[in-house]
């Protein structure tokens, strides 16, 4: 995939320099525009149809791989002439939008209407203002119009209630930026930034739309699309900062193998999760060192090619290392990959810009352990440098908008586990779940759908977070309003103390605790400390999207009323002992406390929530 000599001297940790970018840019493209349709306005990649239709999912094709040319041309280089190509593409595409044809785009409609389209036309007009000298500005006028009149479907059509309303919003921006702004193009900017702000929850956290989605959207879509408009017309605004803030904490949900964090939706998109990271080094909105900004770059796209992210015909493939059923969502194409252009803005950056001639720093996860509390989010983040495996406990982001109801039918593992990490992924929705609490009840396991954030915070080399959710059982039975599990998560080094308080159980019912799951290269360990009465081990059979069947350790209770379980976890690379970690636990009814080897005192009281540690 990369023919380009590595260069240990300037990048370290990876030997990836801007070369590196610039080849693998180049045959992401070359391979894709070998399914280009004859006159080159669709890029029909082979696989099963989205469920938007393939015409679109040729569009997909196109529109995304032309914003790695354009970020590849603004940046100083154009050699191959890919532009030229998208020229054409642009021209063939718009002479009879929604003609049933080997060229014609479809048109742009409502979002529930194989809508589609419209997040492609956000990233056909991105392309086309970033490379405005080398290919708006040297279209026939009359192809400019037919693409204007294309991209203005977009300012009427309903976007899905999330980051969609900045797709219009970036397709404004473009027609501004040509001059050709008018009170649509104001009408949809506004609407985006006033819900931009209704969805800020702060700490540099967007939610995406109403309720508490939290994941990898807020990068490549809620920062990205606003401070990258910002950057490109010279106009200065809170997100800048917003961005800064966010990577404080994000910069550190990469691990040292170069993984992003496992948590989420459209995983699919693999080292798009770079993008806010570029996005920083690019705009100056980072905390970061520019040969900090490079090696967590460059660490992430090597990772997904050195892991089979492309496939023998140089295309990527849906799946996280390779193919990966689990983490492809409905709206998904062949062409949907792609989307992985997002981090090629860091082409942006011309070639004598420090974030190329920097030599690579460590990255945040390699400079020593990190435990950060995130109250917005409802995250803790939880790192060890010796094995370099950054940790994400969820006690904040869940799948739900408010109006929804809670089914277990509904379970998204990619949301509903308490932690995440980069080098585990979760168990399908039919294996045994890790890293979950559940309550059983006449043989049903329940699952864990709203989360309800009860804080987060750190302090001197530990942290914790907490919530508490409502446990909900298949098939809407048995309903037990007055049942609720309380939950608290205490990090120190690689070690979670895992708390679990749960109140208003029916007599007779269990109880089950998971760790992670660990696949050849990383071990899970899961120790009682109190309320346990047994421990197994069970096996995914599916596996994750590491590996292709994992072991997940459990535990076992049984509960009636309100009762307090507590227990050691960890994810390390070699197996850990847990026995002598915690010297003594002390239960009341409404507060723990755990004693650790080093005579350090953690404190969990649970009316009201408050956990102190000394």
């Amino acid at each position: 995939m990369n023919p380009v000599a590595e260069d240990r001297r300037l990048s370290p940790h990876t030997g990836y320099t801007r070369a590196h970018w610039e080849a693998v840019a180049d045959a992401l493209l070359a391979a894709a525009w070998r399914w280009a349709s004859p006159g080159g306005a669709r890029l029909d990649l082979p696989g099963p149809a989205s469920g938007s239709g393939v015409r679109s999912d040729g569009l997909e094709g196109f529109a995304r791989t032309m914003l790695i040319a354009a970020y590849r041309a603004a940046g100083g280089d154009d050699q191959r002439r890919w532009l030229d190509r998208y020229a054409e593409g642009l021209d063939a595409g718009t002479r009879t939008p929604g003609a049933d044809d080997a060229e014609s785009w479809p048109v742009i409609r409502d979002h529930h209407v194989q809508g589609q389209p419209m997040v492609e036309a956000a990233s056909v007009a991105l392309a086309l203002r970033v490379s405005r000298p080398w290919l708006w500005d040297r279209l026939d006028g009359a192809v400019r119009d037919r693409v204007e009149a294309w991209l203005r479907d977009a300012l009427h059509a309903l976007p899905a209630p999330n980051n969609w309303y900045l797709f219009p919003y970036t397709v404004a921006g473009f027609l501004e930026s040509i001059g050709r702004g008018d009170a649509d193009t104001a009408r949809v900017r506004a609407r985006a930034l006033d819900l931009l702000e209704a969805w800020y929850r702060g700490q540099g956290w967007y939610s995406d739309g109403d309720g508490r989605a939290f994941d990898h959207y807020n990068g490549w879509a809620l920062h990205l699309y606003p401070v990258l408009d910002a950057h490109l017309a010279g106009t200065p605004g809170p997100h800048g900062d917003r961005l800064r803030e966010h990577l404080t904490g994000f910069s550190l949900l990469f691990g040292g193998d170069g993984a992003p964090i496992h948590h989420g939706r459209s995983l699919t998109y693999r080292f798009a999760t770079g993008a806010a990271v570029a996005l920083g080094a690019v705009t100056g909105h980072t905390p970061l060192a520019p040969g900090a900004s490079r090696r967590l770059l460059s660490g992430c796209l090597r990772h997904f090619l050195d892991r089979g992210a492309v496939d023998s015909r140089g295309l990527l493939t849906l799946g996280w290392h390779g193919p990966h059923t689990p983490v492809v969502q409905r709206y998904s194409g062949p062409a949907s990959p792609y989307w992985a252009a997002k981090a090629f803005l860091c082409l942006l950056a011309p070639p004598d810009d420090p974030l190329w001639t920097d030599v690579e720093q460590d990255a945040p996860v390699e400079e020593r352990d990190h435990v950060l509390g995130l109250p917005a989010p409802g995250f803790l983040i939880q790192t060890t440098s010796a094995d370099g495996i950054a940790r994400l406990h969820n006690h904040g982001s869940d799948h739900l908008r408010p109006h929804h109801a809670e089914t277990a039918e509904g379970d998204d593992p990619h949301y509903s586990r308490f932690a995440y990490s980069t080098r585990t992924g979760p168990t399908t929705a039919d294996n045994p779940a890790d890293n979950h609490f559940a309550v059983v009840h006449r043989g049903l396991r329940s699952t864990r759908r709203r989360i309800h954030p009860l804080g987060a915070g750190h302090g001197p080399g530990w942290g914790w977070a907490a919530s508490w959710h409502h446990p909900i059982f298949p098939g809407g039975s048995p309903l037990l309003p007055a049942l609720r599990v309380e939950s608290v998560v205490v990090a120190r080094g690689r070690h979670e103390l895992r708390v679990h308080r749960v109140v208003g159980a029916p007599p007779g019912a269990g109880v089950e605790l998971t760790g992670w799951a660990a696949g050849p290269d990383v071990c899970s360990a899961l120790h009682p400390l109190h309320g346990w009465d047994s421990a197994s081990d069970v096996t995914a059979p599916a596996g994750t999207a590491f590996t292709p069947s994992a072991r997940v350790p459990r535990l076992h209770g049984t509960t009636t009323g309100t009762s307090t379980y507590i227990a050691l976890a960890a994810l390390t690379v070699s197996p850990p002992d847990l026995t002598d970690v915690v010297s003594a636990v002390t239960v009341r009814p409404d507060a723990v406390e755990v004693r650790w080897s080093d005579d350090s005192v953690t404190v969990v009281s649970f009316v009201p929530l408050e956990v102190v540690h000394r």
